[in-house]
């Protein structure tokens, strides 16, 4: 580098002036480090750091505040924390930039308590968070779903002036999205005075993560005609990913729509979640056709494709996706696999399913954790191989809240198989660790009801009523030209009630004649007599919305039920009688998986 009769005059003026001298030197470095950056781009690693940190001790510069955080942000980005834990608690007098830089490097690692805890630290000190510091520990509190420390977040918000600042209402919006209060997360968001990509996406994603599908797609449209900028692929994902939960086709179609005209429908991330969209809303066939538009899908279009696939029981597909993914060099995840395992549980394919388990640490170099022992006990479990199931269970040692799905799982299967006792012991372990209390005595009443123990299901009934624990009520939903209609098990106060309630009597005096004898599998506490028991099974809130879908749409429309519990075996198979009987599709998509019923079967073959 050429030296000009200026710089040599700086030179001199800095050597006759010690804080010129450090301010050079300074100068000197950071031009330095510039230049290094220029001419290697891969300089940003940690020898680089390393290097950086030494010339700053030796230099004297370390106490510098700008230099000092530079290289805590350099060694954050590295995810070195401990390092720059370190170098920060070296620091006299650490300001705002090191604090917030420290606090995200905690949440970037996935410590987000230890964030937390230190910005803690922070407002016990001298130094007042800005913007950017507000917004990490909002970050934080998302990342735990930490509802109180959250409100005292947006509480130092007021305080410090920043109601309706960009930064840190788009983080209060997410972490009240993330909380399940998307009411509050809208009152945020309608504070803002400006808006860019990332708050509408946060309010977007909100929406999406309490299932109302509907409001996402509508704040998409705000956004659309409020000038503020395209759409990227995030909101875009964001927007079908709300459409997945709803299960509502027109929407999700809508979305695609959306998808295309911004040109994002080969993008991975959106294609995922649009094969993720079709599969939940019972339009496999058409998942298949938006996979295959991806030039070279990656890890997560294909884990898509395979987790859909298991929800219809097509287990043989998903295990020729994953060999296809394998040979095309694409490595497959953790989230594959568990849904590898759930398409082989589905299907009965437990041999495959063991190997697949496996295979996971030797051949891809995951380790199995508590989730894929869980589906691999559903497995066993649905194959009637209880013992092996209850060994497998009780050999995990899992907290409460991990356990609840494993040992739910046991109690769900013992009771299909009336395995009473295994039952019990499940049902006991959910409710000591005070875990899905409901579903535990239902499901345990239920098999002591399969065998006729009568007076234990008295007995269940009683603890149920004294904890004040209450069975989830039954709920099916149907869309027919946009307009969502719901029903629920046993309430007649629905859409053309008289006509649901003809056209189900016409369907039961059919079914008695093709040998239907129904059944009272589902019910709890029952003590009706046989026709009281037949009338109850007939309100469940399938038929319901069965009836309703028959008299409000035309012959050729196959009809789409979604339903928030398990279908019961009564009215899957009164489904598939009723199939044959109109010579009509049903699609069904219940707690478990998809049922496809057509000319009197199932796809599911009865395996549920």
């Amino acid at each position: 580098m050429k030296t000009t009769p200026f710089a040599w005059k700086i030179l001199l003026s800095a050597l006759k002036n010690p804080r010129h001298w450090r301010q050079f030197q300074l100068s000197k470095l950071h031009s330095s480090a510039a230049l290094h950056a220029r001419k290697r781009p891969e300089s940003n690693d940690l020898c680089s750091a390393f290097s950086a940190h030494t010339r700053l001790l030796k230099s004297g510069l370390l106490r510098d505040p700008a230099a000092a955080n530079r290289l805590v942000t350099r060694y954050v980005k590295l995810r070195e924390i401990e390092r720059a834990r370190r170098l920060f608690d070296e620091l006299p007098e650490p300001d705002v930039v090191s604090w917030t830089s420290l606090v995200a490097g905690h949440v970037a690692v996935g410590r987000p308590a230890t964030a937390l805890w230190l910005y803690g630290r922070m407002r016990g000190s001298d130094v007042s968070p800005n913007e950017f510091t507000l917004a990490t520990a909002a970050n934080a509190c998302s990342v735990l779903a930490n509802l109180g420390m959250g409100r005292r977040i947006h509480a130092h918000v007021e305080a410090f002036g920043l109601r309706g600042n960009l930064v840190v209402c788009s983080s209060l919006v997410d972490m009240y999205g993330k909380c399940n209060e998307v009411d509050e997360a809208r009152r945020v968001f309608d504070s803002m005075v400006d808006k860019n990509v990332v708050s509408w996406t946060s309010m977007m994603v909100a929406y999406a993560q309490s299932g109302e599908g509907k409001e996402a797609l509508r704040l998409f449209w705000e956004f659309s005609y409020s000038r503020c900028g395209l759409p990227n692929h995030f909101m875009l994902a964001s927007v079908v990913n709300a459409c997945s939960c709803s299960g509502s086709l027109a929407s999700g179609r809508t979305a695609h729509g959306a998808v295309i005209r911004y040109g994002h429908d080969t993008n991975d991330v959106i294609a995922s979640a649009l094969v993720d969209m079709y599969a939940k809303c019972g339009y496999f066939d058409y998942c298949d056709k938006v996979f295959r538009r991806i030039e070279n899908p990656s890890v997560i279009p294909y884990t898509s494709m395979i987790v859909g696939a298991a929800k219809y029981g097509l287990g043989i597909l998903s295990l020729g996706l994953l060999e296809e993914m394998v040979d095309r060099g694409v490595k497959p995840n953790d989230v594959t696999f568990l849904g590898i395992l759930h398409a082989c549980s589905h299907s009965g394919l437990v041999d495959n399913g063991l190997e697949m388990l496996e295979s996971m640490h030797k051949k891809h170099g995951i380790i199995p954790d508590v989730r894929h022992y869980t589906c691999v006990v559903d497995m066993l479990g649905r194959t009637g191989r209880l013992d092996k199931a209850y060994e497998l269970a009780k050999s995990i040692q899992v907290r409460p809240e991990e356990g609840a799905l494993l040992w739910g799982t046991l109690l769900s299967a013992s009771r299909l198989h009336g395995r009473v006792k295994i039952a019990a012991e499940a049902s006991n372990w959910l409710i000591e660790s005070n875990q899905q209390l409901s579903g535990a005595y239902i499901m345990l009443s239920n098999a002591y009801a399969m065998v006729g123990d009568w007076k234990n299901v008295h007995g269940l009934r009683f603890r149920m009523k004294h904890a004040g624990v209450h069975k989830a009520r039954g709920c099916s939903w149907i869309e027919i030209k946009n307009t969502t209609y719901t029903f629920y098990a046993g309430d007649l106060w629905c859409p053309r009630r008289d006509e649901v309630v003809s056209l189900l009597k016409e369907l039961e005096g059919k079914m008695k004649v093709k040998g239907y004898m129904g059944g009272i599998e589902g019910l709890v506490f029952v003590e009706v007599e046989e026709e009281g028991q037949e009338e109850m099974v007939s309100l469940h809130s399938e038929r319901l919305a069965l009836a309703f879908g028959l008299i409000s749409t035309p012959k050729w429309v196959t009809i789409r039920i979604m339903k928030n519990l398990r279908m019961c075996g009564a009215c899957h198979e009164a489904f598939k009688i009723i199939s044959e009987i109109v010579e009509r599709e049903f699609i069904v998509r219940d707690v478990n998986r998809f049922h496809h019923f057509k000319n009197g079967s199932c796809t599911c073959r009865d395996f549920w």
